[in-house]
C-alpha cells in the first residue's frame, strides 16, 4: 500500500527533521524544503496528500503560497506557524488552509492532526465525482464550480470539503456537531469561524445574495440546509 506523501515546508532544519522523524514513524513518507523555490519546483513531479506549510518563509509570503496551494493543488493544507495572533489564524483559513497549528507544538498533535484530515477526505458517496445543482456542476476531481454558461470557479480543497457535504445531504439539517464529527475537526471556536468562513466563500462563489441567500441557509442555532436539487453523476 502506498504510504501518504506529506511535504514540509519550514525554514528551520530541527522542525524539518523533528517532524519527517514522527511522521515517518507513522507510516507516512515525507519530502522537507527550507525555501518555497525549491517546494514549489518539486510540485511539478510530486503529489503530496499533505502540505505542512510555515508562515516566516525567507522567499516568500507564506499566506500567498498557502492560497495558491489551496486553489491550485488541491491538497490538504496545514499551517505551522509560531504566530498565535487570532487575525492571523482567521486569516489563513479563510485563503483556504484546512487547519493551523501554533509553535511551539507536540508532534503527536501534528501526526493526529494530519489524520483527521485525511479521515475526512472520503471517496463520494455516490457515483462519480460530478454533480450538478440548481445550474451548476461541482467537478470535484479539478475543484471548480462551473455555471450554465461554462464560466469556472476554482474552490479550495477546504471548501470542497463543505460543499460535498452538502451535496450528500439536500434539503437536510446538518448540524455544526455533524460537521465537526463528518470533517475531522475539533469543537471550538476557531472551528466554527472556519465553518463559516468556508460557507461564506461558497455562497460568493455561488453568487449568493449574502443577505437572502438560496441555496445554502442558516438555521440559526441548529445548523445549515443546502436547498438544491442534486444529482450525482
Amino acid at each position: 500500500m502506498t504510504r501518504p506523501l506529506v511535504t514540509i515546508l519550514d525554514d528551520e532544519p530541527e522542525i524539518r527533521s523533528l517532524l519527517a522523524d514522527v511522521l515517518e514513524e507513522a507510516g507516512f513518507d515525507t519530502l522537507s524544503f527550507g525555501r518555497a523555490r525549491a517546494f514549489e519546483a518539486a510540485l511539478a513531479t510530486h503529489t503530496p496528500d499533505v502540505c505542512l506549510v510555515d508562515l516566516s518563509l525567507p522567499d516568500t509570503d507564506g499566506l500567498t503560497l498557502v492560497h495558491r496551494l489551496a486553489l491550485e493543488r488541491g491538497a490538504i493544507v496545514i499551517i505551522i506557524s509560531g504566530r498565535a495572533q487570532v487575525q492571523d489564524r482567521v486569516t489563513g483559513l479563510e485563503l483556504g488552509a484546512d487547519d493551523y497549528i501554533i509553535k511551539p507544538f507536540d508532534p503527536a498533535e501534528v501526526v493526529a492532526r494530519i489524520r483527521a484530515r485525511m479521515r475526512s477526505v472520503k471517496p463520494a458517496t455516490k457515483t462519480g465525482n460530478v454533480a450538478t445543482f440548481n445550474g451548476w456542476t461541482a467537478h470535484f476531481e479539478r475543484y471548480t464550480l462551473e455555471d450554465e454558461a461554462g464560466t469556472e470557479t476554482t474552490f479550495s480543497h477546504a471548501e470542497g470539503e463543505v460543499l460535498r457535504l452538502f451535496l450528500d445531504a439536500p434539503k437536510r439539517l446538518i448540524s455544526r456537531a455533524q460537521m465537526q464529527s463528518s470533517l475531522g475537526g475539533v469543537a471550538s471556536e476557531s472551528f466554527d469561524r472556519a465553518m463559516d468562513v468556508r460557507i461564506s466563500r461558497l455562497r460568493t462563489k455561488l453568487r449568493e445574495d449574502p443577505k437572502n441567500p438560496q441555496l445554502i441557509k442558516t438555521i440559526y442555532g441548529a445548523g445549515y440546509i443546502f436547498l438544491g436539487d442534486v444529482t450525482w453523476i
